[in-house]
């Protein structure tokens, strides 16, 4: 169903089962797998390639050009999965040349009102933006995160799986698999236990995690010191690679 009031470029491509409300514009270059909705008021510009089952409420804007005074008008490319949610007044952009030309969203993915996706980033799956969280450009995001409302991160911060921020954290370093987050200064605050215990993390392997946190937070190494305890320790539990793995590859540094 595609409602009269809306705008659709003649070079855009439209799934199946595909509603439009009223007033949206979709532009050229545009791709919108088959299930999905717009409810509203949205608006979609190229190249932008959309799954299917996707929910676009009110005055979201998708794939518009990014707030960089570097970008040139060069094409440049969004990517968004499969079922993700974008409630109202959500803005994503496109990538630039100074990257891979590229944003890319996974799947399953909730965006909260007025969440805002930079130029560039890249977001795994099953993650959760509350209201108002702001991600500036280059970012990275693992899968099955919480950013808290309001939450703001700097450009090329990496977000690892699993990992959650309080309400209005500021995130300027990079924040590891499993670990909490919040406040004006980041400060970690142990690791995001009741969401492991959620996604089926069995009980040895939270505590083998919060061991691994200790050896970083608590037990007074740096990170170099840290890193060769959790790679021993990832021998025996495969769940802490991951959390050695981001804070060996980390060229932000992580949070302390």
């Amino acid at each position: 169903m595609i409602h009269p009031s809306s705008i659709i470029s003649d070079s855009a491509i439209i799934g199946q089962n595909v509603q439009i409300g009223p007033f949206c514009v979709i532009g050229d270059n545009v791709e919108i797998g088959d299930n999905c909705v717009l409810t509203s008021h949205v608006v979609v510009k190229g190249h932008s390639k959309i799954g299917k089952n996707n929910v676009f409420f009110q005055f979201c804007s998708i794939g518009e050009d990014c707030q960089d005074k570097k970008y040139a008008g060069e094409a440049t490319f969004l990517e968004i999965g499969d079922d993700n949610v974008f409630r109202e007044s959500c803005t994503i952009h496109r990538g630039t040349v100074q990257d891979d030309s590229m944003t890319r969203i996974g799947s399953r993915n909730l965006f909260m009102v007025n969440t805002h996706v930079a130029h560039d980033c890249m977001f795994g799956d099953d993650n959760i933006f509350a209201n108002n969280c702001t991600v500036a450009g280059h970012v990275h995001i693992g899968n099955q995160v919480i950013l808290g409302g309001m939450t703001a991160v700097h450009q090329f911060c990496h977000i690892g799986s699993h990992s959650f921020t309080g309400g209005g954290a500021i995130v300027l370093k990079d924040v590891p698999p499993y670990v909490m987050v919040s406040g004006l200064k980041h400060v970690p605050q142990g690791i995001n236990s009741e969401g492991l215990k959620r996604r089926g993390f069995s009980s040895s392997t939270i505590m083998a995690i919060k061991r691994a946190y200790k050896v970083i937070y608590r037990n007074g190494n740096t990170t170099d010191q840290a890193l060769p305890i959790l790679n021993e320790m990832a021998e025996t539990e495969p769940d802490i690679k991951i959390l050695a793995d981001f804070v060996a590859s980390s060229k932000r540094g992580i949070v302390r």
